[in-house]
């Protein structure tokens, strides 16, 4: 297996626990690329250099340089359920049903870099929002031409009484400063990600547990690559972009993120992001 990290000293590539540096090797060149996984074995039978120990592990960034990140919503049914509920007095709770149904999935703008954050980097909720909850996503590292090459986990923090106020506040409480985390890396692999694999969110509040979940991909309704092919629908990323895919694990109604809450999520084969709420 290889993982793709993005660090201060440059790109690391680690493959089967074995880390290498690989210099000369841009962030953004790789999602330019039309075939980053051939480019990185070219790079590792190059010009690599293996890495002693762990400490570069302290310096590992967002997996992300000029990239874009976008999300889709309402791919699973309990993401649906959830979203009909928060909007049902605004009049909105159809939408959400009528989208889960429907050819055309939803897709919105999530992200620009500086407003993202890896992982042990501290997340925001927003100051004017009451109900704050983290969204855990299998995400999609995906090439300047469309393609698929690799998957990090994302939290798609959400603002659930701005947007249940009106479906139309879905960017104010969604879009913010360091409203957005992925990380640690980027899993290196041009292979569907497999159904069975299991996404896991805990969320500590100081030695309390607050909130725990788990799902799976085999209950997304939406496919990867039928997202991706929306996403490319009369749009350019010149420099690649992420895609969220959605999310399975709804926190209870009553619950909201506090500062100083740890959200850690998992997802087997790529690994765990862990953000302090600010």
């Amino acid at each position: 297996m290889m993982h793709l990290f993005n660090t201060d000293e440059g790109v690391v590539v680690e493959v089967d626990g074995v880390a290498n540096a690989l210099p000369g090797t841009g962030w953004d060149a790789l999602f330019a690329n039309r075939d980053p996984l051939a480019l990185v074995q070219q790079c590792l039978a190059a010009r690599s250099t293996p890495l002693d120990g762990q400490t570069w592990l302290d310096h590992v960034k967002a997996p992300i340089g000029a990239q874009e990140v976008w999300a889709a919503g309402v791919t699973y049914y309990r993401s649906r359920d959830a979203r009909m509920l928060e909007a049902a007095e605004a009049g909105g709770g159809d939408f959400y049903a009528r989208v889960y149904g429907a050819d055309r999935p939803e897709l919105f703008f999530k992200a620009t870099p500086h407003r993202v954050v890896g992982t042990r980097q501290p997340i925001r909720i927003r100051s004017d929002a009451r109900w704050n909850v983290p969204e855990p996503e299998l995400t999609l590292a995906i090439t300047a031409s469309g393609r698929i090459f690799g998957y990090t986990i994302g939290n798609d923090m959400s603002s659930r009484d701005i947007e249940g106020c009106n479906p139309l506040y879905l960017p104010q409480a969604k879009v913010y400063d360091q409203c957005c985390g992925l990380g640690p890396g980027i899993f290196l692999s041009d292979q569907p990600f497999p159904d069975t694999a299991s996404i896991e969110m805990t969320v500590h509040r100081g030695r309390r547990i607050v909130v725990q979940g788990a799902t799976s991909l085999a209950q997304m309704k939406r496919k990867p690559r039928e997202l991706v092919d929306y996403l490319f629908r009369d749009n350019s990323f010149p420099c690649g972009c992420f895609l969220m895919t959605g999310t399975g694990i709804v926190p209870p109604q009553d619950f909201t993120l506090e500062s100083g809450d740890e959200i850690e999520i998992r997802i087997d084969t790529i690994g765990s992001l862990i953000n302090v709420v600010m």
